[in-house]
């Protein structure tokens, strides 16, 4: 009797053994599980969309990108219209950065979590590449006009054109393009190894990328001739700038994270549907030459996207096609011998 209530206090006192390790190990999992959380946690201007569909937030994320790229394309114009802007570019960059340096330091006061986690050898590669994917597109508008420039970042056309200066704004914007293409990619793989914040990213990446461009003004010697224009126009170049870089800035923002949900590929095809728009409205709002060049160039962008779409679902498509050919295909009618003549 002695030894069956020993036993069975055994066995009541097991479990109680084990609880500490247990409690320990159920924390360590929702602790995981809350950090895996924070990480799928979606928000755009402020609200929170983690918990809609993917749909639905691919939706509100492309309208959105339309919505502010389509301003920040319409006042980058704007500012190169006002007459002997266009050497000055780069100090337009350089102001551009400016801006999103305080943005970004402004947003990540706001942060519970303000350290950095991706390396700054890693941000000096990004800020490279982001210096030369908006200084040279910048600088390119000051040779080619809008629509031009956007076409060649669309769809990389390498028309070859006579002409000093038009050489030099294709070079220019065939630079950018190269720095455009990678960057996508390279943000991608960094955000996804490290886990940081978009605002993280675009503070270090800007602020990083202002210095180098602040250094090669000086160098140069030509922030001295841009500061003096902007200053006898402030409101068209500085107040305009802002409001550039106010869209820019919530522009970036937005496609990061489309890249970090959805991937590099499918923010590139937002975005370049959202240049093709960018083009038409040009035309609409500002006056300009219009040639047949540009409905060629128009078919390209299009083969672009959808080529863009094909690779991403290059199986599904296949077998959807397959589907419906085979339902569409022509079967002949076969008689039975009463229907015969």
């Amino acid at each position: 009797m002695y030894n069956t209530v020993q036993s069975s206090a055994r066995r009541q006192k097991g479990p109680m053994f084990f609880d500490s390790s247990t409690s320990k190990t159920l924390s360590i999992e929702m602790e995981s599980q809350l950090e895996r959380q924070k990480k799928e946690e979606m928000i755009l201007l402020g609200f929170n969309l983690s918990n809609v569909s993917r749909s639905t937030q691919f939706i509100l994320l492309t309208v959105a990108t339309f919505f502010f790229y389509l301003i920040y394309g319409y006042m980058q114009e704007l500012i190169f219209r006002l007459e002997g802007f266009r050497p000055f570019g780069w100090y337009l960059t350089l102001v551009q950065f400016a801006c999103y340096t305080v943005f970004g330091v402004t947003e990540l006061h706001f942060k519970e979590d303000r350290t950095r986690k991706i390396p700054l050898k890693s941000y000096g590669v990004l800020a490279f590449l982001t210096v030369a994917t908006m200084g040279l597109s910048n600088t390119s508008v000051g040779y080619l006009n809008y629509p031009t420039q956007v076409i060649f970042k669309c769809c990389k056309l390498i028309p070859v054109l006579i002409g000093g200066i038009l050489i030099q704004g294709v070079i220019l914007i065939l630079l950018a393009l190269c720095a455009d293409g990678a960057i996508g990619n390279v943000q991608e793989k960094t955000l996804k190894q490290f886990g940081a914040t978009n605002s993280e990213m675009v503070l270090y990446s800007y602020g990083i990328g202002f210095l180098y461009i602040l250094v090669g003004m000086f160098v140069m010697g030509d922030i001295v001739s841009a500061f003096q224009f902007c200053r006898d126009h402030v409101v068209e170049t500085y107040g305009y700038a802002v409001i550039f870089s106010i869209t820019g800035y919530i522009g970036v923002n937005i496609v990061l994270t489309l890249v970090k949900t959805f991937g590099a590929l499918v923010a590139v095809t937002v975005t370049t549907c959202r240049k093709a728009v960018t083009i038409i409205l040009s035309f609409m709002f500002f006056a300009k030459p219009f040639t047949l060049q540009y409905l060629w160039s128009a078919l390209v962008v299009v083969l672009g996207i959808y080529l863009n779409l094909y690779s991403k679902n290059k199986a599904d498509w296949d077998n959807k096609m397959k589907n419906l050919l085979a339902r569409t295909r022509f079967k002949p009618k076969i008689l039975s011998p009463e229907n015969i003549v």
